[in-house]
Parts: structure tokens; sequence; C-alpha cells
């Protein structure tokens, strides 16, 4: 009986390291199938930004990240407000229908980023499934339309500074475009890929040379690429901003002003590189392109409030329109009566007095 206990006992003690041995193996098989998962594998490669990046993204840096190139964290920039969303004919409304128009144009607004400075552009650039910002102002109100030199329209063109010198702190080129800014062809075509040209800028009017410094420029559009000349630029521009040598001065001017007053610093120090875009190409109304075929954007400037650039650049479509139907309807012998309508409303909106370059 005392040997048979015993038998007992041991067979007990075995079944239970048996049993433990094989819960033991049991674990360890079921982790190697959980570490090398073919599922697991795949989702750490194809969502390697799930959670496991050093730092999260900021709301800015994903929707740049959205907007933009991949091959070469390049994007367009616009920014609007209440003023220019709303109204029976948008001037928003007109800036898109550029793009539909325009020849090479519709697959740009993937990479279009609408940085909006009140709730309501918002919401009307997220309605319209577009890539946007909505831009922190301090408590300060921009939106209402700023007319041309108030306190309120300098105000703002600053704020606008500040923000894009974080863009190009973020590493990303872009260009900046005003919204009064038809697009009717691909600008990238007549923009130069070479990288040593750090800021390629639209002029109120071309002196035909596109290197000359003393080109007008016109800041409603520009193409600027990220390093560290251009951060350098943007910060020294913003901090003239209370400089006693700019006073009264809008954004546009002070840069204009650098250029001309520092010309050592920027681009015998920095080594600046500025190209001036021929209006051609980049027509406004201060100097129309003469030349449909090869005109590119045109920006309602040398013209003051909203009203008068919608009157306006809702012509600058018709005639676009003309211009195409002409030219896919083969009627050649035509083209020489197809002209730029007259930018009546805009010649008004300065009370009769010559046109005086900007916005």
């Amino acid at each position: 009986m005392m040997e048979y206990s015993k038998n007992r006992i041991g067979y007990l003690i075995l079944l239970v390291i048996i049993v433990a041995g094989a819960i033991h193996i049991a674990s360890l098989i079921s982790g190697f199938f959980k570490i090398s998962s073919p599922l697991k594998y795949f989702q750490c490669n194809l969502l390697p930004n799930s959670g496991f990046d050093d730092a999260p993204k900021d709301e800015l840096e994903d929707v740049l990240e959205k907007a933009s190139m991949r091959n070469n964290k390049t994007l367009i920039i616009a920014i609007v407000n209440k003023a220019y969303v709303g109204g029976e004919k948008p001037m928003l409304d007109l800036f898109l229908e550029s793009f539909w128009l325009g020849e090479d144009t519709r697959q740009l607004v993937d990479n279009l980023l609408l940085v909006a400075v009140d709730r309501i552009a918002y919401n009307r650039c997220k309605f319209l499934r577009l890539h946007c910002y909505n831009l922190e102002t301090n408590g300060t109100d921009f939106s209402e339309e700023k007319f041309y030199m108030s306190r309120e329209f300098i105000d703002m063109m600053w704020r606008r500074t500040v923000f894009l010198i974080d863009v190009l702190k973020r590493g990303y080129n872009f260009i900046f475009t005003d919204t009064d800014v038809m697009w009717l062809r691909d600008p990238f075509q007549h923009l130069s890929l070479n990288k040593t040209i750090d800021l390629q800028v639209s002029c109120d009017k071309f002196n035909k040379n596109q290197w000359s410094t003393a080109n007008p420029i016109n800041t409603g559009f520009y193409f600027i690429r990220s390093n560290n000349n251009t951060i350098s630029l943007f910060q020294r521009w913003h901090d003239n901003k209370n400089n006693s040598n700019y006073t009264g001065m809008k954004e546009q001017d002070v840069l204009q002003q650098m250029i001309h007053s520092e010309k050592s610093l920027l681009f015998n120090q920095m080594g600046l590189k500025i190209r001036y875009l021929d209006t051609l190409y980049f027509s406004g109304f201060c100097q129309d392109s003469p030349n449909m075929g090869l005109v590119t954007t045109v920006h309602a400037n040398c013209c003051r409030g909203i009203s008068a650039k919608v009157g306006d650049l809702g012509s600058v479509l018709r005639d676009w329109k003309k211009y195409l139907g002409t030219v896919n309807g083969g009627s050649v012998n035509n083209m020489s009566d197809i002209r730029w309508s007259s930018h009546v409303n805009c010649h008004n909106s300065w009370g009769h007095h010559e046109p005086v370059p900007k916005v």
C-alpha cells in the first residue's frame, strides 16, 4: 500500500511537470507567431507614422504634408477671409474657377492650401473639401475687407509674413498667391528649377531684365525655396516692420526698399538670388500681357477693392473662354481680334486717377 501511494504521488508530480511544460511551450509558440505575424509586419511598414514618430505632428505640419507635392515638399498657399468667400460672386469662386478653366491647372488644386483668418472662411474652405488651415490672429479681426493701405490692411499683410516664415522654417517651398490671381496655365512651366534661385517674384511692370532690382515687385505672387537665405530674408523683412526707415509702409514696399538699400548685405554677404518674373507670362492689370497664347497668370493689381477686382476678373475669365473657344475651334485667323477687356472697374476704383501699383 505504501509503495502504491508513492507511485501515485510520483505520477501526479510527473503529470504536473508535463502540463506546466506544455503551457510554457504553448506560450512561447504563441509569442513567436504574434511577433512574426505578417499582418503586424505590414502594419509597421505601411503605416510608419501611426504613433511611432519621435514627436506628434501639429495641425499645420499635418496639412502642409497633405497639400505638398510628395517628391519635393512644394505647395501653393493662398490666404482668405470672410470678405473673399462671401457675396453674390465671391473672389474665392473666381480663383477656383480659373484652375478649372486653365490649361493643366486642375490637378494643382490638390496642392493648394487655403489659410483662413476667420471661422467663416475656414468653414467655406472645408465645405469645398480643400486643404484648409485656420490661422490664429491673436484676437485681431481680419474677417472684413481691408482696404488698400489702411492700418488693418498693413497689419494683415504682416501677420501673413509671420505665418510664411513658419512654413519656410518647416522646410517647405511654396508659391504664394493672392486669390485675385487667375491661374490660366501651370506657372511651374515658367518658373526656373534652378535651386540656386531663392525667390522668383512677380512685378507690377517688367523692365525686360529678369535680374534687375529696378523691377517693381508684387508680393501677390511669388515662388520661394526654403533655405537659410530665404528664412533669413523673411525674418529680416519682418524685423523691419517697426524700423523707423520704413514707417507707414506696407510689407511689399518694405521688401522693395530692402532690396534697394541693403544690396550689399542681401546679395553679397547672404548670396541671395532673386529672379523677377516677366509680365509676358505673369500678367497683371498694371501691365497686361499682350499674348494670350503665353500668359500664365493674371493678377488684379493696380486695383482697389474687392468689388472692382471681381468685376474685372470676371471679364478676364470671359476673355479667356473666348480665346479657348477660338483656339479649340481652329479659328486661328481670328486670334488677332482677341484682346483683354479694359479694366474699367479697377481704373475707376482710384477715383478716376491714374492706377497706383499694388495689391
